[in-house]
């Protein structure tokens, strides 16, 4: 899957799919992360054991893991996750975190739309984004590609200082996510990019 992608200020990284192989550099991503971007994640990224257990689910299950390399250097984790159970094998999950001298620059968008190409390869019919309320840019950004707030869910979960939150469910029809990113890229100076 390696693709090579060029983002608005002309800067080229290279998106491909995550294996354990990547783990050191992984862990270098995620330790680079500010604590403040770290704290609404769902896990503990600065556990190395539990980072390497999730690579190696991703490997063999219904879950796929893609980055963004920047020389080398992944700049980008994207996760796209299938429902193992019957009743919402229609939806999938996704999760994007950009490291933060990369956004504003397209690199969600362009992470987004390789998890909405293997939503769509994989039958998907509604992709499912989950946030804590203090994640505001996320939020703006799933609006910005037609997802809309399903539920709030009062103190429904923690931070990773232990602090109660929100949790916001986010929806979209994958043909209506389709029709939000190809008017991103349309609208945008960097059309190339579809």
């Amino acid at each position: 899957m390696d693709k090579t992608e060029a983002l608005k200020d002309g800067k080229k990284v290279v998106i491909r799919k995550l294996t354990i192989k990547d783990l050191d550099k992984l862990m270098a991503f995620y330790r680079s992360l500010p604590p403040e971007d770290r704290k609404y994640l769902r896990v503990d990224v600065t556990d190395r054991k539990l980072v390497a257990e999730r690579i190696r689910l991703a490997e063999h299950g219904r879950i796929f893991r893609i980055i963004a390399l920047d020389k080398n250097k992944i700049v980008c984790d994207g996760a796209l996750e299938l429902s193992g159970e019957e009743w919402r094998r229609h939806q999938g999950e996704i999760r994007v975190i950009v490291a933060r001298a990369f956004r504003r620059k397209g690199l969600g968008a362009i992470m987004i739309r390789e998890l909405y190409f293997l939503a769509a390869a994989n039958n998907v019919e509604t992709i499912v984004a989950k946030m804590m309320r203090p994640q505001k840019s996320a939020q703006i950004i799933f609006h910005r590609l037609g997802f809309r707030e399903e539920a709030l869910l009062p103190d429904y979960v923690r931070d990773l200082s232990g602090k109660p939150q929100d949790l916001i469910i986010m929806m979209c029809p994958l043909a209506e996510m389709w029709e939000e990113l190809d008017g991103f890229y349309t609208d945008s100076d960097w059309e190339r990019c579809r």
